[in-house]
């Protein structure tokens, strides 16, 4: 597979058509039951999985291949990310939308990845590995700060935020831009991703023209260039790096097209 970090602009570009459900290779939209969580952690935990970790810690000579060790810690999560419903407006649409469940690694020199899984057919599969573990600190910040919520990020600002009833709290610095440090209110949040985002959703002339998918080309073609260019990149946030995982294991399909560039921090305030 190919574990990658796209440049900011075309990251951006990119998530603007991830609002047409970027895993289109998930058979089925995924869960956050119990049920799940256990497949999804088998997923994670797989030999195969561990082998293909190794190889990404591994990956800047930080530590040996051998020295890796990589284990899983904790329960996965479900990661929701910002729904075209609730931006266009429809009645009693959610703010966010499942779209993966992600399982926390780490290796023996305290690296951590995360570890993206979605259903495929009968079994759910591990489809990205993304460097820090971002999903279970906000899902942890978020539950503290308004417990029973649903933490989900807007992935055109990389910001992620906790809803629960009427309240919109930010949990990271790029949240705070937008809506303040005191957060907003559901119906004042949906207004303005309306006008950042309501020309941009599927259908729009803005996604016919291809730009969401890489600034003139079609979201085929963009992840079509992001796969051919990934080899040819050295590793860091910005940047794409390669790790070939074992037959079978970690098929992607064209899933590090919409990966975003870590932000690291939980903003406590």
């Amino acid at each position: 597979m190919n574990v990658r970090r796209l440049s900011s602009a075309t990251a951006v570009a990119a998530v603007l058509a991830g609002l047409c459900a970027p895993y289109a290779a998930a058979a089925e939209p995924p869960t956050a039951t119990a049920g799940s969580k256990a497949a999804a952690h088998r997923a994670a935990t797989a030999p195969t999985t561990l082998d293909t970790l190794s190889r990404f810690f591994a990956r800047d000579g930080k530590v040996s291949l051998t020295a890796a060790a990589p284990r899983v810690q904790g329960d996965a999560v479900p990661v929701y990310t910002l729904s075209p419903e609730f931006v266009a407006g429809r009645a009693g649409a959610p703010v966010a939308k499942l779209e993966y469940l992600a399982s926390t690694a780490v290796s023996s020199d305290g690296q951590k990845a995360s570890l993206w899984t979605v259903p495929q057919g009968t079994t759910w599969k591990v489809v990205n590995i993304a460097t820090g573990d971002d999903e279970a600190r906000y899902a942890a910040a978020g539950a503290s700060r308004l417990p029973g919520g649903t933490v989900f990020q807007e992935p055109q600002i990389n910001a992620w935020y906790v809803q629960n009833g009427a309240a919109v709290l930010p949990l990271d610095e790029d949240a705070v831009k937008a809506v303040g440090a005191r957060g907003t209110t559901l119906a004042a949040y949906q207004r303005r991703v309306q006008r950042a985002y309501g020309d941009k959703l599927p259908g729009s002339a803005y996604a016919k023209s291809g730009k969401a998918g890489g600034y003139g080309q079609t979201p085929e073609e963009a992840r079509a260039q992001a796969a051919a260019g990934s080899a040819g990149h050295g590793g860091g946030t910005a940047t794409a790096t390669s790790v070939t995982a074992g037959a079978g294991a970690l098929a992607a399909a064209g899933l590090g097209a919409v990966a975003l560039r870590r932000r690291r921090g939980v903003n406590r305030a």
